[in-house]
């Protein structure tokens, strides 16, 4: 069944943040065996979930953001985020996430296509999404380059002190 992408409401938080804790398990399992234990530990906590919850509940709280999710028979499988950097013309999708039992079934692509087109509409010159590297974010590369959105690289080193 196709996705219906609508506007965030507020009694959508507890499933958007049940969905994404779910949908970045792998992506974190992932950052923490390419960077190792100890750079993982001092960046994410002893407990990544706990983390991973503060931008969840900040973009969904921010009044600078703009939230969409997805359903499916009425249940959400999967939200999106963006943001206007208005001063540089720039719209970025800031966060991302999909249900993993729906995963690979468009749903990723359907809330990209939403955002980049509130971007395009806002009238920003450029749309801009940053992800992982690391084989758990594999998903993600393929979402955003079957969206037409080219590839920047970006190194970024991490020493624990």
């Amino acid at each position: 069944m196709e996705p219906i992408i609508r506007p965030y409401v507020e009694q959508d938080a507890d499933a958007v943040m049940h969905l994404s804790l779910d949908a970045w398990a792998p992506v974190f399992a992932s950052q923490r065996d390419v960077m190792g234990a100890e750079i993982f530990e001092r960046l994410h906590g002893d407990d990544w979930r706990r983390h991973q919850r503060r931008p969840v509940e900040s973009v969904l709280a921010a009044d600078t953001s703009t939230v969409w999710v997805a359903t499916v028979d009425g249940v959400v499988v999967g939200f999106v985020a963006a943001v206007l950097r208005e001063d540089r013309r720039i719209g970025e999708i800031s966060i991302l996430a999909v249900a993993p039992e729906h995963q690979c079934r468009g749903v990723g692509a359907e809330l990209t296509s939403t955002a980049t087109a509130w971007i395009r509409g806002a009238g920003m010159l450029v749309a801009m999404v940053e992800t992982g590297g690391d084989p758990g974010h594999a998903p993600a590369r393929s979402t955003y380059e079957r969206a037409s959105y080219t590839l920047v690289p970006v190194e970024r080193y991490c020493k624990a002190l």
